[in-house]
C-alpha cells in the first residue's frame, strides 16, 4: 500500500507542474507528493523520454501520471517511469478534455471500470512502485454511487494501491476542461462515504481544497489531500504543509528564505540553458497579497523575458517586496 505520502500531495496540472514548477515546490515542502504533467502512453514509448520524463533528485518524493488506455502500452509505459526512478505511478482516469476522449483515456473511463482494472493490473505486474488512480465522483449523467462504486471496486479487486477522487462530476459534453475544474458541484461527502465502505483503500481527495485548515477538516474523513491550482497561485501555503500536517519544522523560514534556497536550483537550470521565465513563471504567486507583489510579478514578467536574464532579476524582483513591506513598517 502507499504509504503516509500520500496525506498531501500536489495535483498533476498539465502546463504548470513541470520539473522546475516540482524543483520550487519542493523547497517549501519536504513532505509533499509532487506529481508530474500528464504524460500520454504514445509520448512515453515514442517520444523524447529524458525531456519527458527526467527529474532531479531533490522532488522525491515524485509520482508520473500517465494516461493511457491500452494495458500493455501502459504497463510499458510504467515500467520505463520505474526505471527512471519515480515512486508512484498513477493513471488519468479524470481529465475532460477533447483530447483525451478522442484518445479513449482520461475521464471518460469512467464508464469503463473494467477496461480501468485491466490497465491498473497490467502496471502493478509491470512495476513494485504503487499504481494508483486518479478519477472523478463520475461522469455526464452517470449515478455518482454506482459509478464511483463500480471504479473503486474494480481497482481494488485489480491491486489498486490508492485512490485519488476528484469530487466533482465531470461533464464531457457542454463544459470546457477549465469550466469542469469549478462549474460542476463539489460532493465532499460521496467521497467520504467510499472511504467509509472501503476502510482498507487508501483514498484522497481534489477539489476545492485551498487552505491548511482545509486541508485539516478533510484529513478527519479520508487518508489524503491533493491540492491544485491554490498551491500554483499561492505557492506559500505550502509553507504550512509540513508543520500543519505532518508535524515537522518547514524547510525555510518563510518566503524570502524560499527564494534564497531556490538560488542555487535555479543557476543550475540557468546553466543547462533553461530560460529565467521558464522558471520564474511558477514562482509568480510566491508573494501574494503582500505589499509590492504586483512590482515583483511585473518585474518577473517583463524583466524575466530577456534571453539573457539570470537569478540577479529574481533577486531585484524579491528586493521590491523588501522595500514595500518596510516603508509599510516605517510608515505604522
Amino acid at each position: 500500500m502507499i504509504s503516509d505520502d500520500l496525506r498531501f500531495s500536489i495535483a498533476p496540472m498539465m502546463d504548470w507542474t513541470d520539473r522546475y514548477c516540482r524543483a520550487f515546490h519542493r523547497t517549501l515542502s519536504r513532505r509533499a507528493r509532487l506529481y508530474t504533467e500528464m504524460v500520454t502512453t504514445g509520448a512515453v514509448l515514442h517520444g523524447p523520454r529524458d525531456r519527458l520524463l527526467g527529474f532531479a533528485a531533490m522532488e522525491h518524493p515524485v509520482a508520473v501520471q500517465l494516461g493511457g488506455s491500452n494495458p500493455a502500452d501502459l504497463a510499458a509505459s510504467a515500467r520505463i517511469a520505474e526505471d527512471f526512478g519515480y515512486d508512484e505511478v498513477n493513471l488519468n482516469v479524470g481529465c475532460p478534455s477533447d483530447r483525451v476522449q478522442d484518445g479513449r483515456f482520461g475521464a471518460c473511463l469512467m464508464r469503463e471500470p473494467a477496461l480501468v482494472a485491466e490497465c491498473v493490473a497490467a502496471m502493478k505486474a509491470a512495476v513494485s512502485v504503487p499504481v494508483t488512480v486518479k478519477c472523478r465522483i463520475g461522469v455526464d449523467d452517470q449515478d455518482t454511487e454506482i459509478a464511483l462504486d463500480a471504479l473503486a471496486e474494480a481497482v481494488i479487486a485489480a491491486g489498486i494501491d490508492g485512490l485519488v477522487v476528484h469530487a466533482r462530476k465531470a461533464w464531457l459534453q457542454g463544459l470546457s476542461p477549465k469550466e469542469n475544474r469549478d462549474v460542476p458541484p463539489l460532493d465532499y461527502d460521496r467521497v467520504a462515504r467510499l472511504k467509509r465502505a472501503h476502510p482498507g483503500l487508501p483514498v484522497a481527495i481534489n477539489g476545492g481544497i485551498a487552505t491548511i485548515a482545509d486541508a485539516k477538516a478533510q484529513l478527519a474523513h479520508v487518508d489524503g489531500v491533493m491540492i491544485g491550482r491554490a498551491a500554483y497561485t499561492d505557492p506559500a501555503i505550502l509553507l504550512d504543509i509540513d508543520p500543519g500536517l505532518f508535524g515537522e519544522a518547514a524547510p525555510v523560514a518563510d518566503a524570502f528564505a524560499a527564494v534564497e534556497a531556490f538560488v542555487p536550483v535555479l543557476a543550475d537550470f540557468l546553466q543547462d540553458g533553461v530560460r529565467l521565465h521558464g522558471v520564474t513563471r511558477h514562482m509568480l504567486g510566491l508573494f501574494n497579497g503582500r505589499p509590492g507583489a504586483r512590482a515583483y510579478r511585473r518585474h518577473l514578467s517583463t524583466r524575466g523575458l530577456d534571453p539573457e536574464a539570470g537569478v540577479e532579476i529574481l533577486r531585484e524582483a524579491v528586493a521590491l517586496v523588501a522595500r514595500a513591506e518596510a516603508e509599510r513598517d516605517q510608515a505604522a
